[in-house]
């Protein structure tokens, strides 16, 4: 209680009912309100809140309630004019004033209560990484995925009860972490490549060894150039339609913030490896869905780009684009000549644009080298407007 400022201190004194975690009651223990325990399943917190409405009601949370916390998700039920936000500094910001880190310069992330591999895709030289973790087990995850990618120099510093009477601070490398510290904390990364780290960046065209697959996938330069068309942005939904091992579903959630994939895919081994490619490339959330298109689009919601890797059919088409939101992107790749066809067909009557690609590579002949083409692909792309 001490920490807040005099006026968010009148309100929480004032309330009738406070709702929050052990801790947050623990904290403020010493103000007669009726107490409240987060509910069981968390969502249904929003119901409690509705019935609770015309008391004064108080939601604790740590720091600032819209950054990483449940501000947002009450935000998006409630109406903004029956909530008044008390932000409190961050862990981010007290973390950064620890670190002396300009907070303009560095990237905030949480893996609170969400999968820790998706801090995987931040993982690039000289970055400097924040991070809410899960519990006391989350530092040495983070360690062992920066040492396997060639980051074991990285530094790593645990912080916990800041601006507490009890502060901590453990720090370390991530290839020697063995620190045991305490299950609520915020971590400090900055990341040191070694000569031989890997090289993942966050932009399109990511080496073709990194995927499992069966030979069956958009390869790199195509797959760059098909991103390029589809265009990933904060939180969009993709559904990419016949994902095979998720090259492009992985690369579009990698590519924007919070961007979201659908893969739909018939074989169970190619949805294997397009989760296991998922997981390793730091974007866990791919959903995927067994199945062909169209019926396997019924029922999926709205997207903001949808491609079609092979397949392509008048059908196809009809159910991607009816279901695309305005501005959004349609974007399909054909190598066969059949494909083709329908390609050409469908853009005689909708338009759009038509790009052949055709990329070959130096290889070994004999004692000196020559040219091996892949397979031409055309693409067709438009946008609905």
């Amino acid at each position: 209680m001490d920490g807040l400022v005099p006026a968010t201190r009148a309100v929480v004194e004032a309330a009738e009912v406070i709702i929050g975690g052990d801790r947050h009651h623990k904290l403020s223990e010493a103000i007669t309100a009726e107490r409240l325990a987060w509910p069981h399943p968390f969502d249904a917190l929003i119901e409690v809140l509705q019935g609770l409405k015309g008391r004064r009601v108080v939601v604790l949370v740590t720091g600032d309630p819209l950054w990483f916390s449940v501000g947002a998700r009450i935000g998006r039920s409630i109406a903004p004019s029956e909530i008044t936000y008390h932000p409190q500094l961050s862990a981010f910001q007290l973390a950064s004033a620890r670190m002396g880190w300009s907070m303009a310069d560095l990237e905030t992330l949480t893996v609170h209560g969400r999968p820790v591999e998706q801090m995987i895709a931040f993982i690039q030289p000289d970055a400097r990484l924040l991070i809410l973790t899960t519990g006391a087990e989350t530092p040495g995850q983070i360690a062992r995925f920066l040492t396997e990618r060639g980051f074991g120099r990285s530094k790593m510093t645990v912080l916990a009860n800041m601006g507490g009477e009890a502060e901590l601070r453990f720090d370390g490398e991530a290839e020697g972490w063995d620190h045991e510290v305490p299950a609520f904390n915020t971590l400090a990364v900055e990341c040191i490549a070694a000569p031989d780290a890997a090289l993942v960046p966050r932009v399109p065209g990511l080496a073709d060894e990194l995927f499992q697959s069966d030979g069956t996938m958009t390869k790199r330069e195509v797959r760059a150039v098909t991103l390029a068309k589809l265009m990933p942005m904060r939180g969009a939904l993709l559904w990419d339609i016949g994902t095979g091992c998720g090259s492009v579903a992985v690369e579009w959630m990698r590519g924007a913030r919070y961007a979201r994939a659908v893969g739909i895919e018939p074989r169970a081994d190619r949805r294997a490896m397009a989760a296991a490619n998922a997981l390793a490339l730091g974007v866990p959330g791919l959903h995927l869905i067994e199945g062909e298109a169209p019926a396997a689009l019924d029922g999926l919601d709205r997207p903001d780009a949808v491609f079609v890797g092979g397949g392509l059919s008048e059908e196809v088409f009809a159910a991607g684009w009816a279901a695309l939101k305005p501005l959004g992107r349609f974007v399909a790749n054909a190598v066969t000549i059949e494909s083709e066809q329908v390609m050409l067909a469908l853009h005689a009557t909708h338009g759009g644009e038509l790009t052949k690609i055709s990329i070959a590579r130096a290889e070994a002949v004999g004692r000196l080298s020559g040219w091996k083409p892949s397979m031409t692909v055309t693409q067709w792309s438009l946008v609905k407007r």
